[in-house]
Order: structure tokens, then sequence, then C-alpha cells
């Protein structure tokens, strides 16, 4: 019941640093059937590549072994060398054959979820040889799913095997009679259409399986709210964090004010230090500060005034008294207000003056 309860609670989306986790345990979306596709699709290729000349050389290779059977000892180590050199042979003509699978088993897992490495999942753990969690897992909504998916594939691939050799059937009925040699091309050719049809289909399914796999493991990873407060808490104890989120901060704040300068009242500067923007409309209680800033900041603010036509006052003990007493979207502290009236005042006369002229 408490499994369940959690499960319900998690309604909210994974933080990026939940996938992250779960990643580097081994936890990602994988579909077995992209696998699947891309091992038949590699078989495929290998087969249509290297087919006919891998079948040639092992048909040399035993045809030269049964010719000369009778010059094999039967003393010592006879048969193991036989059998070594036997073994040798065969692999290297099948050999272009595995590299091609091999190929094709590693691109399935990569484009899937990239090159991973972690023994997480090789951990030993208590639940996976427990018993009662066995039962649960096998009949599980996961597992009934799973048995569903597998016998609708099987029936899509045999429909697919029944339509492309059903009309050969002929051809196929008179192989039973024929030489070996003259029946070969078509076993070839007659095993890559089936495989190609069986590729074709399977790509639809593995596809679908990989959206599937997607969105379940997506589901999966899904948090509570609980979960989120806890994982912020951690998060701010991290100084990289906390660093990263100021400076975050920081450059929101920056943009914030430089949308704000246009809007100001007046630019009181220092003149060159300091740059602090207030903005005063009739009702408010004092003017307040929308933008400040020091050396490039203060000439940055300086310079969007200048462009928007905002008055720029030089009062350097008035800009260094509000530069250290007040902060963004804050009031005029009492103790200036009287500068900064006559500064507001000032700028006022010298608005109406010009509307007059």
């Amino acid at each position: 019941m408490a499994e369940a309860d959690q499960d319900t609670d998690r309604t909210e989306d994974p933080t990026p640093k939940r996938l992250e986790e779960a990643i580097k345990k081994g936890d990602v979306a994988k579909s077995q059937e992209v696998n699947t596709w891309f091992l038949l699709a590699g078989g495929t290729l290998a087969i249509f590549l290297f087919g006919g000349f891998s079948a040639g050389q092992l048909a040399d290779i035993f045809r030269g072994f049964l010719a000369n059977a009778h010059l094999t000892g039967v003393q010592g180590f006879s048969y193991v060398r036989l059998g070594g050199g036997l073994m040798w042979q065969v692999l290297i003509v099948i050999a272009p054959l595995i590299g091609i699978l091999i190929v094709a088993a590693l691109a399935g897992n990569y484009v899937q979820h990239g090159f991973l490495w972690t023994a997480e999942p090789l951990m030993p753990k208590l639940s996976r040889i427990s018993l009662a969690t066995g039962a649960k897992r096998l009949f599980s909504k996961e597992a009934v799913l799973q048995l569903v998916k597998g016998l609708a594939k099987m029936a899509v691939v045999g429909l697919v095997i029944f339509a492309v050799a059903y009309p050969e059937r002929q051809r196929v009925m008179l192989l039973v009679g024929g030489d070996v040699v003259q029946t070969m091309p078509l076993t070839l050719t007659l095993t890559l259409r089936l495989l190609v049809g069986v590729c074709a289909v399977m790509a639809v399914v593995a596809g679908l399986d990989w959206l599937w796999a997607r969105h379940s493991w997506y589901e999966k990873q899904r948090m509570s709210l609980h979960q989120i407060r806890e994982e912020f808490k951690e998060s701010e104890g991290d100084p990289t964090v906390k660093a990263k989120l100021r400076q975050i901060r920081q450059l929101r704040m920056r943009k914030r004010m430089m949308t704000e300068v246009p809007k100001a009242t007046v630019v009181i500067t220092n003149p060159t230090h300091y740059a602090i923007a207030l903005k005063y409309e009739t009702g408010m209680n004092a003017p307040l500060c929308v933008a400040k800033g020091m050396d490039v900041l203060a000439l940055r603010i300086r310079t969007l005034a200048e462009e928007h036509r905002v008055p720029i006052v030089e009062n350097p003990p008035l800009a260094r008294a509000l530069h250290k007493s007040i902060d963004i979207d804050e009031e005029v502290p009492a103790e200036q207000y009287k500068a900064v009236a006559e500064v507001i005042g000032y700028v006022m006369r010298l608005r109406r003056s010009v509307r007059m002229n």
C-alpha cells in the first residue's frame, strides 16, 4: 500500500538532476525490440554481402576435409589438431558476418542512450533473488503487456513470412528432390526476401516499442512534491549550485534593470564610477531605485539613459550614498529624501521648460 501511495504521489515531472542520476545508475529508456531490429538488419546485410562467399568457402573447406579424410591420423592429438584447424578456418570465413553483427548490437544500444559505462546494474541486490518480488514481477501489468506484445509480434512476423513464402510454394517443393548446388541460390534469394520483409515490419514494431519504453521510463522517474523539495534543499547546500544560482539571479536582475532604465525619471551619477536610476510618479510614497551599478555597469546605465533621453544628473556624494544604502526595487531612505527631492524637482522644472519652448 505504501508503494502504491508513493506512485500516486508522483505527479510532478522529473528534474534534470533526477534524470541524470537515473542514467548514471544505468536506468535508461531501452527497447529490446530496437536491439532485435538492429541485429536482424545487420544479419540481413551480412548475408547479402557475404552470404554467398562464406557458403562457398565453407563448402570448399568441408569438401577438402572429406576428400582427405583417409589421411587423418588417429593417434595422439591428431583429432585435437584437426578440430582446431577446422575451427580457425571456419572463424576466418565467418568473421565478416560476426563483425557486422557485433557492430549492429553496439549500434542498437548507442542509438537509444549513447555509450554508457556503469557497474550499477551488476551490483547484487536481494530483491533480485526474492521469491515474493519475483512472483510480483512475473504477474505484474508489465509482464502481461510483454506477453501480449510478444504474441502480437509473432503473429505479425508469421503473416509476413506467409505472405512472402506462399507465392513461392511451388518452387520450394521442387527443392526437395533437387541438387544441393542448384538449390543454394534459390534458398539464398528466398531467405533474403523473408529477412527484408521481416525487417520492414520489425522497424515499425521497434519504433513503437521505443516510444512506449521512453514513455514508461519517464513516468517511472516522476517525482512527488516532497522529493522535489528535498532535492532542492540538497542542491541549495552545494556551493557550486549556489554559485550557479547566484550567477543566474544576477544575470536576470541585470537584464531587468536594463529594461527599466528607459522608464526612469532620472539617473544620478558619480559621474563615472556609480550610476543610480530612480523612478518617481505621482502617488508614490518615495522615488524607487530601478537600476544601479558600478564602473562598466554604470557606463551601460548612462548609455541607455542617453539613448532614451533620460536626464542624467552628476552628484557624486548622493550617488555614493544611494548606491550604498538602497537596492533594486527599494524606496529611497528618509535621510536622502531632501537631496533626491531637489534633483527630481530640478528634472521636473527642466521638462516643463522644454515643453514650454
